[in-house]
């Protein structure tokens, strides 16, 4: 009751009725001081030999009244109701950096509210256009450069052999191999980047099985030995003592760990070992993949795991990267509900993941 109570229908209503008390309570007093005035004898044979436009003047008098008093009780909503206007006008205009103050609890406060929320929000969907409309261009842009840097030297290598501009056999395979493995780097970058096109899809559906997850890093750790001996290094495994199982897709958290992996070997090769940790903490399963290379600038640490995002211009992104690998990691743990950080310890770089959800602990 007490809501309806302060709705505009019921204030106009009461103020209906208050100006109607209030021109009432005049009228009163004037009808009285006509009646006193009546007292005196030619007063009162003036009045009711004008009797007729007596009537009139007061009833032009209460109508004033009327209208006074409802004026005077509705100006605040009124002046209010105008500044809502106001600021209507100005949104239509463009401008979202207008706001309505809320002055009350009736439909126009109400309406102020709406209004501001509303302009709050459409700014939060310009702005999400901006940030849309940015990221397209750099995709756009990234793309161009990432897919004509492999394509011109395969352009170039293949008019070199188009041109007989070759001294020998072993010349033409040399132009030739190159060639090739530009082409593969081509392919890499297309491959990863419909698996990130694919993995942003919000319809993509997680095939989740229960998986034992320290087996799981030694199976892709295993697949890593021959890289690890080319690039001379060690791994080395820190598991606790419990079992860790987690419901996840095994061939997406495969890709994650194949990721990181490869990047450490890639980048820490001068440090000789990778290590990989696996324990429990607060009830989340935590993996670090450690590598003991250059440290990242602290500048580039916050990008890390942007797609395309180059560090040092180099120290991220190889000339056979696809800028790629880390952006994939990072939206298939999230779709897992687990993060993924990145930081530089002492001599180390550590590439530290969580699982929270999912994750059973057996001893």
């Amino acid at each position: 009751m007490k809501n309806k109570l302060g709705t505009i229908r019921y204030k106009l209503i009461l103020i209906f009725f208050t100006s109607a008390a209030l021109t009432g309570l005049c009228m009163f007093l004037i009808f009285t001081a006509l009646i006193k005035a009546s007292e005196n004898h030619p007063f009162a044979v003036f009045f009711m030999q004008n009797y007729i436009v007596f009537s009139l003047i007061l009833f032009v008098i209460l109508v004033l009244l009327m209208i006074g008093f409802l004026l005077l009780m509705t100006r605040k909503s009124i002046v209010y109701l105008e500044d809502i206007t106001k600021t209507l006008e100005t949104i239509s205009k463009g401008d979202l950096e207008v706001n309505i103050p809320v002055k009350s609890s009736d439909e126009l406060g109400k309406l102020a509210t709406t209004v501001n929320s509303m302009v709050y929000k459409l700014k939060i969907l310009m702005e999400e256009e901006k940030s849309w409309e940015k990221t397209k261009n750099d995709l756009i842009t990234n793309l161009s450069h990432d897919l004509r840097t492999p394509l011109t030297s395969i352009l170039g290598y293949m008019e070199l052999i188009a041109d007989l501009k070759y001294t020998d056999e072993e010349n033409l395979k040399h132009y030739a191999g190159i060639a090739f493995q530009k082409c593969n780097e081509l392919k890499v970058l297309i491959d990863n980047l419909f698996e990130y096109s694919k993995l942003t899809n919000s319809e993509l559906t997680i095939n989740r099985h229960m998986l034992n997850l320290g087996e799981l890093l030694e199976q892709v750790i295993l697949g890593f030995i021959p890289a690890l001996n080319e690039a001379e290094m060690e791994y080395r495994l820190f598991f606790s003592n419990e079992k860790i199982m987690m419901s996840a897709d095994p061939l997406l958290l495969v890709r994650v760990f194949d990721n990181l992996i490869s990047n450490a070997i890639k980048y820490g090769n001068e440090g000789k070992y990778l290590d990989i940790e696996l324990s429990k903490t607060n009830n989340e399963a935590l993996i670090r993949i450690i590598n003991y290379g250059e440290p990242i600038p602290d500048e580039d640490l916050p990008f890390v795991f942007e797609r395309f995002y180059k560090a040092d211009k180099s120290r991220l992104k190889q000339s056979n990267g696809s800028g790629l690998g880390l952006a994939i990691v990072k939206s298939i743990i999230e779709m897992h509900g687990g993060t993924v950080s990145v930081s530089n310890r002492d001599d180390r770089i550590v590439f530290e993941v969580r699982f929270g959800v999912g994750v059973e602990f057996v001893r």
